[in-house]
Order: structure tokens, then C-alpha cells, then sequence
């Protein structure tokens, strides 16, 4: 599923540090990396792809900003006295790991944290997130009030996400 504007922002944001200081590693410029930050993040909203995954989006992020690094070296003829670009890749991959290693592990909870709800109301979510029915439509599918849908839908998001910080906190304690 095609991540939203408000997904894509607010993942950058959360990735902000991260970006901003692979840059910093290649111009050793705060401002300059700022400034690359915020240029990743506009083509991010404005641009014609879509991204499918948080993994996705930063990938497409950490390459970008570096590739957006380099070229501004170039531009302004500066020698790069940062990491050799052979330790960059291994810092990126690194962080890419990290990330796509949480996003795997939230998948997993929420996978299993559905699983857990009844059968209609996981019949609903299908209805509603996977099949991509509008609540309107999952109302007279099943036989339900617009409101009605509403608020089952709002109840299992509470339950849902009560579930996954459960468990998320508990696999964080075990670890």
C-alpha cells in the first residue's frame, strides 16, 4: 500500500538525525545537511514515485541525500574530508538494517495482534484495509450502519494498538 504525505513526513522526521548526519559525515556542514534534509524531504512529497514501505522510503532517503552530498561537493569543488565513501556504504546499510529490522518486528506484532481479534472483526479490517472498501460499502456489505462501522473500526484501532504496545514493550524488556 502507497505510503500517505503525512506517512512519508512523518518517517523522514523520525529518520531526520539519521539523514542529516550521513551528510554531515561526507560535507561536514550542519547547515548544508539541514539544507539536503529538507531538499529530500520536498522531492519525497512532490515526487511522481510512490513508496510502498518505511524500508523503501529511507532507502530511497540515505541514497538521495548521499548522492545530493556528492554533487554539491562537486558543484563547489571542496574536498571531501570526510569517510571513505566504502565506509559510508557500510554506516548506511548498517542504519537501513537497524530500521528495517524494527519496521519487520512491529510488522510481525501487528500481524499477530489481529490475529487475535474475532473472526468478523477481522472479517471487517479486510473489508475496510485490504479489500479497500470504503466504510460505506463495508456497512452494506455486512449489514451495518456508516456509524456502526465507525465505530467497530475505532474500538479494534484501540485495542489493536493497546495490543502491539503490550507486546512491543515486552519483547523490549526480554531483550
Amino acid at each position: 500500500m502507497k505510503l500517505s504525505d503525512e506517512d512519508i513526513l512523518s518517517v523522514l522526521m523520525k529518520a531526520r538525525e539519521r539523514i542529516s548526519a550521513s551528510v554531515w559525515l561526507i560535507l561536514k556542514d550542519t547547515q548544508i545537511s539541514e539544507d539536503i534534509f529538507q531538499n529530500i524531504t520536498l522531492k519525497a512529497l512532490t515526487k511522481d514515485a510512490s513508496f510502498n514501505s518505511e524500508g523503501h522510503l529511507l532507502s530511497w532517503s540515505f541514497v538521495s541525500a548521499k548522492r545530493e552530498a556528492i554533487d554539491w561537493l562537486r558543484k563547489h569543488k571542496r574536498e571531501n574530508t570526510g569517510l571513505d565513501e566504502e565506509v559510508l556504504n557500510i554506516l548506511e546499510n548498517d542504519w537501513l538494517t537497524r530500521a528495517q529490522s524494527k519496521n519487520n518486528q512491529h510488522i510481525e506484532t501487528l500481524r499477530d495482534c489481529i490475529e487475535s481479534v474475532p473472526e468478523n472483526s477481522r472479517q471487517l479490517l479486510k473489508l475496510r484495509y485490504f479489500d479497500g472498501h470504503s466504510c460505506g460499502e463495508v456497512g452494506k456489505l455486512i449489514g451495518l450502519g456508516l456509524d456502526a462501522v465507525y465505530k467497530r473500526l475505532s474500538r479494534l484501532h484501540k485495542n489493536i494498538k493497546k495490543c502491539m504496545e503490550c507486546k512491543l514493550e515486552k519483547n523490549s524488556g526480554a531483550s
